[in-house]
C-alpha cells in the first residue's frame, strides 16, 4: 500500500487562493491517493471495505480505480509474481 498527497480537480472546482491580496484562480485541490496491490484477498471485498470506510455522501468521497497488474518483480531478490509481494524474514 502506498499513500500519496496529491493535487487534483474534481466536482468541487477548487477554492480561491490569494497571492499578495490578489485572487488567483486555482483549480487544484489537495487530495490523498491510496494505491493498493491485492494478491490474496478478493478484490471485491477490498472494494466494499473501502467504500464503507470512505463514504460520507458528499462530493469528494473519491473514486476507486481497478486494473490488473501484469507482474511484479522484487529488484533485490529477483522474485516475481506472488512471491515478490511476500515479506521475508532474513
Amino acid at each position: 500500500m502506498t499513500v500519496s498527497h496529491v493535487m487534483g480537480y474534481g466536482t468541487q472546482k477548487g477554492k480561491p487562493e490569494y497571492y499578495r491580496g490578489v485572487a488567483v484562480e486555482t483549480n487544484l485541490m489537495p487530495k490523498v491517493q491510496v494505491d493498493i496491490v491485492v494478491s490474496k484477498v478478493p478484490v471485491r471485498s477490498v472494494i466494499e471495505t473501502a467504500k464503507k470506510a470512505l463514504y460520507t455522501g458528499h462530493i469528494g468521497d473519491g473514486k476507486i480505480f481497478v486494473y490488473d497488474v501484469e507482474n511484479v518483480v522484487k529488484v533485490r531478490t529477483g522474485e516475481e509474481g506472488f512471491d515478490a509481494l511476500q515479506d521475508s524474514e532474513e
